[in-house]
């Protein structure tokens, strides 16, 4: 039995596309990595300036809307097949998010602080499965 032999010009076409589509798997997700770690960050950010803020009605209000806008962006994104498990995750990240901001518009303190710490322990969760996956998220 003859074994076909493959032409060297086939071998690095062959290698380049491999090359080209690791390249393309890791882009894509890197984007999306930077993307959740900047609604990730910007969510974290808000909700610590609001809890030392908690009086303050109209902030609350500002910080209510921010988050609402980050979840619904996160969920209209494209996720890659490589993280898509850990996706759930961020959306619970933010869902928490949105709701300890809902609590500190309606005077709500002591939920605000269960939603926030719920947020935090999701975020851990996020990049646990993530690190599991292969990936973790931008500093």
């Amino acid at each position: 039995m003859t074994v076909p032999r493959i032409h060297p010009r086939w071998r690095v076409a062959g290698l380049v596309a491999a090359a080209l589509l690791l390249l393309s798997a890791v882009a894509f997700g890197g984007s999306y990595l930077t993307r959740a770690s900047l609604l990730l960050a910007q969510a974290t950010s808000d909700a610590d300036y609001l809890r030392g803020r908690l009086g303050d009605k109209e902030l609350a209000r500002l910080v209510h809307r921010l988050a609402a806008a980050r979840l619904d962006a996160a969920g209209k994104m494209e996720v890659p097949k490589e993280v898509a498990q850990a996706h759930p995750h961020l959306l619970l990240v933010l869902e928490n998010y949105e709701r300890a901001a809902d609590a500190a518009e309606n005077s709500a303190p002591q939920r605000f602080l269960i939603y926030q710490q719920r947020a935090r322990d999701e975020e851990r969760t996020l990049r646990g499965v993530l690190k599991q996956l292969g990936w973790e998220l931008p500093k």
